[in-house]
């Protein structure tokens, strides 16, 4: 994992440890590590990744 992987990851985990965690943050974070993923940690990979997760992530939380 490279060190945007392992942010998104930190990121994802941070936010579920501590309750906030909707259906859209979820969506983020793991669309930012699958973006990672796809891209080989691409950082316009990732950001494009986080936004179709969050908006994944909030149709579903509705």
């Amino acid at each position: 994992m490279n060190t945007i992987q392992k942010s998104a990851v930190n990121a994802a985990a941070v936010i579920l440890l501590f309750g906030q965690a909707g259906c859209t943050v979820i969506g983020v974070g793991v669309g930012a590590v699958g973006g990672a993923v796809l891209t080989g940690g691409n950082p316009v990979g990732v950001v494009g990744g986080a936004v179709v997760g969050g908006v994944i992530g909030h149709g579903i939380g509705q």
